[in-house]
């Protein structure tokens, strides 16, 4: 099973509907005391909001770990808000986040229903701003692999690596100098034969990566076009 998606950063977004503004927010969460810290904050910061309507996702799904989810309508009719809001979380396969949605009332009723679509769509446009301003992290289990290099060569395979890096879905990562520079990325695992393939053809078979363990790793996804 695919590895859920998460954010960098949080993402703030307005919806008004029927005069009624609906504040959502997102943001990274390792943890549920992250998460309520979030919150806290919010309710501290809008104060005089009437509802704060809350939906967290929690884990990596990585070994067979469940998720942790929380939801909470905060004064609106059960069912109303944070269970929406949750599912939203759900479709679109993303963790470690927590998802607020302030409400201030505008003076005229939505019904159960336009709750439900108000508090939904929120979360849902919110992830749509993170899609497309590239806040988005793809989960990937990777694999760490090093090149060991002779000093004289480690600038041309480092550049190299780069380059095949940024067309094999992989990762550069700091690299370590001893006796020789230890050039390090890490790699999916449908790769790695290329990369070893490739290593060895530009270092004229001089050359082999070690493969290690395999992470988890959030990598960047690009921007979406809206």
């Amino acid at each position: 099973m695919d590895l859920p998606s998460t954010i960098a950063r949080s993402i703030d977004h307005e919806l008004v509907i029927k005069k009624s503004r609906f504040l959502a927010h997102l943001s990274p969460a390792g943890s549920v005391a992250e998460a309520d810290a979030v919150v806290a904050r919010l309710r501290k910061e809008l104060w005089d909001a009437r509802h704060h309507c809350v939906a967290m996702v929690l884990g990596t799904h990585a070994g067979g770990a469940s998720p942790t989810a929380r939801s909470s309508d905060d004064g609106e009719p059960s069912g109303t808000a944070g269970v929406p809001m949750l599912e939203v979380l759900r479709h679109r396969g993303v963790t470690d986040l927590v998802a607020v949605v302030t409400r201030y009332f505008g003076g005229v009723k939505l019904g159960a229903g336009g709750l439900v679509r108000a508090y939904s769509g929120a979360v849902a446009t919110a992830l749509d701003v993170a899609s497309a301003s590239g806040a988005m992290l793809r989960r990937e289990l990777l694999y760490e692999v090093e090149v060991p290099v002779p000093h004289g060569d480690a600038g041309r395979i480092d550049n190299v690596l780069r380059d095949w890096a940024s067309s094999h879905g992989s990762v550069m990562e700091p690299p370590a100098y001893d006796a020789v520079a230890h050039l390090r990325l890490l790699v999916p695992k449908q790769q790695l034969d290329a990369l070893t393939a490739d290593v060895a053809a530009a270092s004229a078979g001089a050359l082999s990566p070690a493969v290690g363990e395999a992470r988890v790793v959030d990598v960047p996804v690009p921007p979406t076009r809206r």
